[in-house]
């Protein structure tokens, strides 16, 4: 209905009752936060632990130091915000902000907030070229991410403008003077332009940025001008498939840095004078010095090199976020090496061609306790395995009881998800029986695993399950699903109907129950 209101009777009868909510926010921080939500597009999926690293970066959330500090003010502050219906949630991980909310975040900001807090918001307008740099010399914040800008070439004189969202559009072109007079520019985002390739020099130009986000974009080498953004204190270099180059003393150079992520790079000839050569031994070797550093997500290629980082107390308590990649001769992984992480949330395993067994190896009774039996692995909420063809079973995520999410793609020889056999050893040696697997797993992807023939050999109620993703495991002819599981949620189950002709239910009464999921 407030949809189809006319633009004046929304301007005139509408905002002015929907902005009671804004007005009884109990402090101006709060309301910064959510205009700054206005900044992406109608119906976007806003990254809630994104969001609040920019609020942090630019300085929204200014009690704080450190942003594991922060994030708990943040998280109050996304809480706050979606008990006053001013967000929505979406997921877990993600908030949207209603249309007419953003509409009316927009009035606000043009009608009572046009000196303190001026915008320039074009996100997702369908714009081919940037706008016009007179239009947007005074503002303090800009977005004009999700359009199809291909060339940035003027050279705008900003001395207000403090963030800048530039992502999801098809930039291959930033001219040199671009960055030239932005001189208190603290949030930059090119994120998700894939045709963008070089940085410009000019860029050394921004003395004041405290937050860079390069994630998803084709850059090849990060240019050692970057050395002056000496105040940065998050810088994203994820699923960056092409960069071939991190200058030797380049991030060792960022004291300040606190948030730090690097993963999913392509493979290559990294040479000389380079910190990705060598398995990360060289950047692990500049991380180590950065003693603010807080959030870690980092590519670690060999046992060797892994051996070194874990041997750091640094990244034990600071690394979110492992790949462990192309371990090329290691046959055998024990993954209570990793126990002493204690944020560790996402671990992802690729290309390991050797690897024939993940091991759970020295289990102590703590680790399977009663009251606490995984409490090295309770912070992992995703895993994901990626052509690891050696694999055959996935037993050691009994160890981690709160995930959300499992991937698991392209493993040729994997057979089942937890084995029985292995799961009565570990209950044998210990004397304490295995819980209930999975009672926090929301997704399971399952992709091109031929000879997979278990997830589990009983049933499970899987509380939380949304999706089950199946496809190319012909194999797979029983699900660990009974008329009692997934009860209450919309589950989706999505695969083949070749497949799903062919899978195998306990019942009548469960294969009827599971019908209208698929």
């Amino acid at each position: 209905m407030l949809k189809r209101c006319a633009l004046p009777k929304m301007e005139n009868e509408v905002f002015p009752l929907l902005k009671f909510s804004y007005d009884n926010l109990p402090d101006a921080t709060m309301k910064s936060c959510l205009l700054y939500c206005c900044l992406h597009p109608e119906d976007y999926c806003i990254p809630k632990k994104r969001l609040v690293e920019y609020w942090f970066c630019e300085g929204l959330l200014n009690q704080f130091d450190r942003i594991s500090d922060a994030q708990m003010q943040g998280d109050y502050i996304v809480n706050s915000l979606l008990s006053a219906c001013l967000l929505e949630r979406d997921g877990e991980y993600f908030v949207k902000m209603h249309d007419v909310i953003r509409d009316m975040t927009l009035w606000i900001i043009r009608e009572f907030e046009v000196t303190e807090n001026n915008f320039f918001v074009k996100a997702g307008a369908q714009l081919c070229e940037e706008p016009d740099a007179k239009a947007w010399e005074r503002v303090k914040r800009m977005s004009v991410m999700k359009n199809n800008i291909k060339v940035l070439k003027e050279t705008p004189k900003c001395p207000n403008l403090r963030t800048l969202f530039l992502g999801q559009n098809e930039l291959k072109v930033i001219s040199n003077g671009f960055f030239q007079f932005i001189p208190h520019l603290t949030v930059l985002d090119l994120s998700r332009n894939s045709g963008l390739r070089v940085l410009p020099k000019g860029i050394s130009e921004l003395i004041s940025l405290e937050c860079l986000d390069l994630s998803a974009t084709f850059i090849e080498e990060l240019p050692i001008e970057l050395k002056s953004l000496t105040k940065l204190k998050m810088l994203d270099l994820s699923y960056m498939h092409n960069l071939r180059k991190i200058p030797r003393q380049l991030i060792s150079n960022f004291v300040k840095l606190q948030i730090f992520r690097i993963g999913r790079l392509g493979n290559g000839d990294y040479g000389v004078d380079n910190v990705l050569s060598w398995g990360m031994d060289k950047l692990i070797e500049e991380l180590k010095g950065l003693q603010h550093l807080n959030i870690l997500s980092i590519t670690i290629k060999s046992m060797i090199s892994l051996e070194r980082f874990l041997s750091f107390n640094l990244f034990r308590c600071c690394t979110q976020a492992l790949e462990l990649r192309d371990f090329r001769v290691l046959k055998v992984f024990n993954v209570l090496c990793l126990e002493n992480l204690e944020h560790l949330e996402t671990l992802e395993f690729l290309n390991c061609e050797s690897m024939k067994e993940i091991k759970m190896e020295k289990l102590h009774p703590w680790v399977f306790s009663s009251t606490n039996y995984t409490s090295r692995f309770h912070t992992l909420s995703t895993v994901r395995i990626f052509e690891c063809n050696k694999l055959r079973d996935m037993t050691w995520l009994i160890l981690a009881p709160n995930l959300s999410y499992i991937g698991i793609f392209g493993c040729k020889k994997m057979e089942e998800i937890l084995s029985e056999r292995k799961l009565d050893e570990v209950a044998g040696v210990i004397g304490i029986s295995y819980p209930k697997p999975f009672l926090k797993l929301e997704t399971l992807h399952l992709f091109r695993l031929p000879k997979l023939k278990s997830i589990y050999w009983n049933a499970l109620p899987f509380p939380r399950m949304k999706l089950i993703h199946i496809f190319g495991c012909r194999g797979l002819k029983k699900l660990p699903l009974n008329s009692d599981s997934a009860k209450g949620n919309l589950l989706t189950i999505e695969g083949s109907k070749h497949w799903w002709a062919r899978v195998e239910w306990e019942n009548e009464a469960t294969q009827y129950a599971f019908l209208p999921s698929f």
